[in-house]
């Protein structure tokens, strides 16, 4: 953040021995189609003479070449656990909330993944069903999370056509909420690897990477999203006749 802090101060300075350039910040760049990073990419050379571009991005290997061509790389570590349990007491302070207890702090650092915005989200919910806090005050799960699991479940106990309109439901409802395809994609497969044999897991890993990169250069997510849930009913579906014809 400080460094942003200096680009937009070197902004707001007149320079009056050379040009003055605007500075314009985008977040989740790798967020972005393909064809979306191709405009972008024409943009920034379209205005290169009076525009500087900083673009945010979680994952520099979805971002095309040319994009990272044309970019100075500095990568930011995620926080630490202490920068965020050190974040989250700010919070409980400037709200006039009870010192959050260590323990829960350390609890909630360890579910969000150390993802900031996940941690406050955590402990807002965590505010809204017990407050005031303790050290056994359970850490709550997001909805979101909630429905992805039992989606997950849904797919292991039945693999049929019918199983999979449901699931198609469930997905797009996930979508509808604005819970972007990649997050779906990353929890989906965790919770499925977690209700599969070990034999499936590299499978699962493998079949969730290539339609994720099928959904970046496509349009529609529901439909990457579907076959993958697809795919992976037909493996499971599979080894299951294995394991039922060995028992014969």
């Amino acid at each position: 953040m400080t460094l942003i802090k200096e680009i937009a101060e070197s902004h707001a300075i007149k320079n009056t021995e050379g040009p003055t350039f605007k500075v314009v910040l985008m977040t989740e760049v790798d967020a972005m189609t393909k064809d979306a990073q191709q405009a972008l990419r024409r943009t920034m050379e379209k205005y290169q003479a009076n525009c500087r571009l900083v673009l945010f991005c979680n994952n520099p290997c979805k971002v095309i070449e040319p994009l990272r061509s044309r970019c100075l790389g500095i990568r930011v570590p995620a926080p630490s656990a202490a920068e965020i349990s050190g974040v989250l007491n700010q919070i409980c302070k400037k709200e006039g909330l009870q010192e959050l207890p260590e323990q829960l702090a350390s609890r909630i650092v360890q579910q969000s993944g150390h993802n900031l915005r996940r941690a406050i989200l955590s402990l807002e919910a965590c505010k809204a069903q017990s407050y005031p806090f303790n050290e056994n005050t359970p850490v709550a799960i997001p909805d979101w999370h909630r429905f992805i699991t039992e989606t997950a479940t849904a797919i292991v106990e039945q693999q049929s056509t019918k199983r999979l309109q449901l699931v198609r439901g469930k997905l797009f409802e996930l979508l509808a909420n604005c819970i972007p395809a990649t997050v779906i994609f990353e929890v989906l497969s965790e919770e499925l690897m977690k209700k599969m044999d070990s034999s499936i897991k590299p499978q699962v890993v493998h079949w969730a990477a290539h339609y994720e990169a099928q959904c970046q250069m496509g349009t529609k997510p529901i439909f990457h999203l579907e076959a993958f849930v697809a795919k992976i009913m037909s493996v499971y579906k599979k080894v299951l006749l294995q394991f039922a014809s060995f028992d014969d």
